[in-house]
């Protein structure tokens, strides 16, 4: 079972929260994305990032799922044999 995320409010001055959200944008991330990766950088960076944090999830839409029969991506399909063209 996945641990509940901690909400919090944060008051930022409003040019740096324009900076952080073009940054994430540019990373392809929201903005609360950026801030917490960046939170668990520095915390890296300065030997406090506790040892059972739980990696970020993976950013970006989630893999297609083949259908069975499919053609493979590329659509390369898979070349016929002797006995499917006869």
């Amino acid at each position: 079972m996945a641990t509940e995320r901690k909400k919090i409010l944060l008051r930022l001055d409003p040019a740096v929260h324009d900076a952080l959200a073009r940054w994430a944008s540019d990373e392809l991330r929201s903005t609360n994305a950026q801030i917490e990766f960046l939170l668990r950088r520095a915390l890296a960076d300065y030997g406090r990032l506790p040892g059972g944090v739980g990696r970020l999830p993976k950013r970006g839409r989630p893999p297609k799922e083949s259908e069975p029969g499919a053609d493979p991506p590329g659509g390369e399909s898979e070349p016929e044999t002797e006995e499917e063209t006869s």
